[in-house]
């Protein structure tokens, strides 16, 4: 018995990227990601990632180096959720929808080594690189140029990108032996919080946590071998919920897509045969309220909501909005020097189910009222952009308790009254 001590054939660090190597043995010639005309077999994958993963390393990034990523569900995306890893560095995947101040912050803190960032994102970049304190290091940047989808000019950048995707992957041995975490317990991804109730907070996982989470969400769902997974959810909330390792571990089609509507992803649910998805419910919302769905579907597709409390009526036709803090938008509506009183309730939207809806009222010394986009960009340049508010009301008052408390209830009813918005997009 004493002979059954740890040794290197029982005691592998347990890591998520491990599912990468047993999908390109068991599903080598299967399908591993589908995006526009671009398709990959899991073996493709798997070569795809040694590749960059010894790029990554031949420029210095190893262990304890962090890897930040700013791109939409396309392929290099997922790739990513790899090849980090595999070089023995840290994943940090930046949400796209952050301004450019919040970029700038997350960008310091997590002392990035390097960034990789998406053609779409390049002016976001260049301004929230300009706006790193003069102490900061400056991350190395990677161009991620989408040569499969027809994309609008950008402007010309000031900044300087150390090589494009492909080419830093096309420099990389596709025979590297990856960087295996010598403790389950070493990190493996910095994840940050949006900053809805506060400055954004950062999370890091271990090798191991994930590991037991993947397996953990293929069995909570019951997961089969080998399904069409749909990338509705953006794989910068939370690492996808672990979905990126998952479905290498069970084989799945990866449906990559840059941004969608409905039309976009009843098209691919029907191109492709899509069982599985995932999403918040603004996205059912958006689903169930299409004209697109004139017709069922031939199969069921399986689909798991979060990130907001879905309530009743989503189990009918679906519902929910924007998570985000009132009073953070409140305080910063305060700083708008002629608002007097501010307070932020929900309004319906058509495509949104709920958006935010501000009503002000005005200091007495305020010689002229402020228009509706004054006070909308006032707040632009301050938040995030999905939490600022869509509708701004300027009202002489607004209704309080006898303790001089602002009665959102009443508010929230006048905002539905005004009904549905329908300026919001995805």
């Amino acid at each position: 018995m004493d002979e059954l001590r740890p040794r290197p054939a029982n005691s592998y660090a347990l890591t998520p990227v491990g599912f990468l190597d047993r999908a390109a043995i068991v599903y080598g010639d299967c399908p591993s990601i589908i995006y526009n005309n671009i398709s990959y077999t899991w073996s493709q994958t798997h070569r795809r990632c040694l590749q960059l993963a010894s790029s990554l390393s031949s420029i210095g990034l190893n262990n304890g180096h962090v890897v930040s990523i700013l791109a939409p569900n396309i392929p290099a995306m997922y790739e990513l959720h790899f090849a980090v890893p595999m070089a023995g560095a840290i994943l940090n995947t930046l949400n796209t929808r952050l301004d450019a101040r919040t970029i700038s912050l997350l960008l310091c803190h997590a002392e990035s080594e390097l960034l990789f960032v998406d053609l779409m994102s390049v002016s976001l970049v260049n301004e929230a690189i300009s706006l790193l304190p003069s102490s900061a290091k400056p991350p190395l940047l990677v161009l991620i140029a989408d040569d499969d989808e027809v994309l609008p000019q950008q402007p010309s950048p000031t900044i300087h990108f150390h090589d494009t995707y492909e080419g830093l992957l096309e420099k990389g041995d596709p025979a590297f032996n990856w960087t295996r975490p010598k403790n389950d317990f070493d990190p493996i991804v910095l994840n940050y919080t949006s900053g809805t109730t506060s400055s954004p907070k950062g999370v890091v996982h271990c090798h191991r946590g994930l590991f037991i989470v993947t397996l953990d969400s293929l069995v909570n769902w019951s997961f089969p071998k080998q399904p069409v997974f749909l990338w509705t959810l953006p794989m910068f909330h939370s690492n996808g919920w672990s979905y990126p390792w998952g479905m290498a571990a069970v084989g799945g089609t990866n449906i990559c897509l840059r941004k969608f509507d409905a039309p976009t992803i009843y098209g691919l649910i029907k191109k492709h045969g899509v069982t599985h998805m995932c999403g918040a419910p603004v996205v059912l919302n958006m689903l169930s309220n299409s004209p697109t769905n004139m017709e069922p579907l031939k199969n069921p597709v399986h689909i798991i909501t979060a990130g907001a409390p879905p309530p009743a009526t989503i189990l009918s036709r679906t519902d929910g909005g924007e998570n985000l803090s009132s009073v953070e938008v409140e305080s910063v509506l305060y700083t708008f020097p002629d608002i007097n009183e501010a307070a932020v309730v929900a309004r319906p939207d058509e495509f949104w189910g709920e958006t935010p809806c501000a009503f002000v009222s005005l200091k007495e010394a305020c010689c002229r009222i402020p228009t509706e986009k004054e006070i909308i960009e006032h707040c632009r340049g301050r938040l995030p952009h999905y939490m600022v508010p869509k509708t701004v009301v300027v009202k002489e008052k607004l209704p309080k308790t006898s303790t001089g408390k602002i009665q959102k209830a009443v508010l929230r009813d006048m905002a539905k009254a005004m009904g549905s918005s329908r300026a919001s997009r995805m």
